[in-house]
């Protein structure tokens, strides 16, 4: 059956060992717990539920009846067509069975994807941060915009100076699309 094909494909043991998300939910190349993984963690645990949930559901409907007691319907139904065609239909369905195998091949690559940039260097890891901290250093040191000038925006957009210059020689002395976004500010 395709449902035991599928829990028999989500072994969480070894989910939880290839990613490194053991005991110690670090991954295993970095030797100091710098690194945790808790999103991937909750998000492993909220699928283990999801698939707690949906085989419980799927044991209780499995452990109900499945016969369906037609005899009882036409002594019920004054309409005796409406049993004969979904009797019709009963004897006329089948079940499908789907080939499971490529769904999880594509969750298999998508694991490895996953798991690839979780588990980098500790020497990229650096450097990334590195770069993020100038990134974050840079940001706390900037001016704020109350304190920029028409200069310092000139200065670190040109395009904004060439423009305004255009503009002027053209005899352009509105900005398009100005009035519609901010109104009419003249006092006329």
């Amino acid at each position: 059956m395709a449902s035991k094909a599928a829990v028999a494909a989500v072994d969480f043991t070894r989910i939880y060992s290839t990613l490194g998300l053991g005991k110690g939910i670090y991954c295993s190349f970095w030797a100091n717990d710098d690194f945790p993984f808790a999103d991937t963690i909750a998000a492993l645990q909220a699928f283990r539920k999801r698939l707690g949930d949906a085989q419980r559901i799927q044991s209780q409907y499995a452990s109900q009846p499945t016969t369906v007691d037609l005899a009882h319907y036409r002594s019920v139904l004054k309409n005796k067509a409406i049993v004969d065609e979904a009797e019709k239909l009963l004897k006329e369905f089948k079940v499908v069975t789907y080939d499971v195998n490529a769904h999880i091949k594509a969750i298999e690559t998508f694991e490895a994807k996953a798991v690839r940039p979780l588990c980098r260097p500790p020497a990229q890891i650096d450097v990334e941060l590195k770069e993020l901290q100038a990134t974050l250093a840079n940001i706390e040191e900037a001016r704020p915009f109350e304190d920029l000038t028409v200069e310092d925006v000139g200065n670190a957009h040109p395009r904004i100076l060439e423009a305004v210059e255009t503009m002027v020689k053209k005899g352009k002395w509105t900005v398009p699309g100005y009035k519609e976004k901010f109104g009419d500010l003249s006092l006329m």
